[in-house]
């Protein structure tokens, strides 16, 4: 087998753990010397330098990307007959954490360029005369890297008073860039940000971890308070909220402080690797035969718009394409194949094949390719010749 027929992995660790290994044991022993595993001063040190480096006034370190949207619609009073605007194009985790607080989940249907929320779908919604729970929040969801439209639906929930939670497990470091000029910074526009440091994404731990940023002081305080049982942050055993073990391990915050200052160069580089595969694929022809669509991007002269943590493509005959993929070991991923209102464990909410057909389209279309900050010219030279290969045999 030559270089140019190699597997081709969707996601290769261990290539970027060999570049800042030493970095990252020399973090995690420091937490085995000092025995220091439950918050304490490597999660202090990670939260400081988040916060910072995302422009946040406050970033709290906890378990897991879902916990976070859990924590963040606890802490924000969401609850039993609740409604919950979001996207039905989107990880579990999203939908799932709505419903395990009783609230219900109200899906707005996409924009078929970006994946995003669409405003004007959820301004529909809004205006329905007949939604079964009563909106009290709004969860866009950050999808693939991009930036979802926020002037818009930040605007939208203004005026129907819901509190915003970014969902940004995808898109960290991302910038948004305002309608009338300048940007912020993903997780620094509604209430709350949610962020995952789930081992595959731009800046992943060594197990679960999430973040959630806010800028409201009592807010944070909070979620601080309800990140540990509720609990008072100067009496031990006395709880002003009812929470839950939300807290992030020293350890994978040692991991992910090791890796931060590699962040930017990494997000440079996924950057870089989709603009190799538009050029690479708009060699081919296939974009311009309508065989497949490459990744719009919303904002093409703001890079930062975009991080890449999915490379994802709109393919004709996806699963044909998918098993071609398997057959020539090049790593692939459908994010995601059923949207939630079709999902059964949501069958209570009565969702039905039709009512979100964009979402729906995007389902039996899309598929990602590898884009990994160390992937080679050469391994996406192959991605690409496999999948004009497919379109060649048919």
């Amino acid at each position: 087998m030559t270089a140019s027929q190699s597997p081709v992995p969707l996601l290769d660790l261990k290539a970027q753990f060999a570049t800042i290994k030493d970095e990252v044991m020399a973090a995690v022993g420091r937490v085995f010397e000092e025995q220091a595993f439950i918050l304490g001063p490597h999660v202090a040190n990670l939260e400081k330098a988040l916060a910072d480096h995302l422009g946040a006034p406050y970033a709290l370190g906890v378990s897991s990307g879902t916990d976070a949207l859990l924590l963040s619609l606890m802490a924000l009073g969401v609850g039993p007959g609740d409604g919950v605007v979001t996207t039905p194009f989107t990880f579990f985790a999203t939908a799932g954490s709505i419903v395990r607080l009783g609230a219900r989940p109200l899906f707005a249907d996409i924009d078929p360029a970006t994946y995003n929320l669409d405003p004007e779908q959820v301004a529909r919604l809004l205006a329905r005369k007949d939604l079964p729970a009563k909106p009290k929040a709004l969860v866009p969801v950050h999808l693939f890297g991009q930036c979802a439209e926020m002037d818009p639906l930040l605007a939208l929930a203004r005026e129907h008073g819901l509190a915003v939670v970014e969902d940004a497990a995808q898109t960290i470091g991302a910038a948004y860039p305002h309608q009338n000029g300048g940007a912020s910074n993903i997780g620094c526009l509604g209430d709350t940000g949610c962020f995952s440091f789930f081992p595959s994404k731009n800046l992943g731990a060594g197990g679960d971890g999430g973040l959630i940023t806010c800028r409201d002081p009592e807010l944070a305080a909070k979620l601080r308070s309800m990140r540990t049982h509720g609990s008072h942050p100067d009496e031990k055993y006395r709880h002003i909220y009812v929470g839950g073990n939300f807290r992030l391990d020293a350890v994978q915050a040692a991991v992910v402080g090791a890796k931060l200052p590699h962040l930017a160069a990494w997000s440079e580089a996924r950057r870089a690797n989709a603009a190799d595969y538009d050029r690479l694929f708009g060699q081919t022809g296939l974009v311009d035969k309508g065989l497949i669509g490459l990744p719009h991007r919303a904002w093409p002269g703001q890079p930062a718009s975009h991080v890449f943590n999915q490379y994802v493509l709109r393919a004709q005959d996806r699963d044909g394409l998918l098993k071609h993929l398997a057959a020539a070991k090049v790593g692939h991923a459908v994010y995601y194949p059923i949207p939630m209102h079709l999902l059964e464990c949501f069958a209570f909410l009565g969702g039905k094949p039709g009512d979100l057909p964009v979402a729906e389209k995007a389902a039996r279309e899309v598929v990602a390719i590898p884009i990994y900050p160390e992937l080679s010219l050469a391994q996406k030279e192959r991605v690409v010749e496999v999948v004009a290969d497919f379109y060649a045999r048919k």
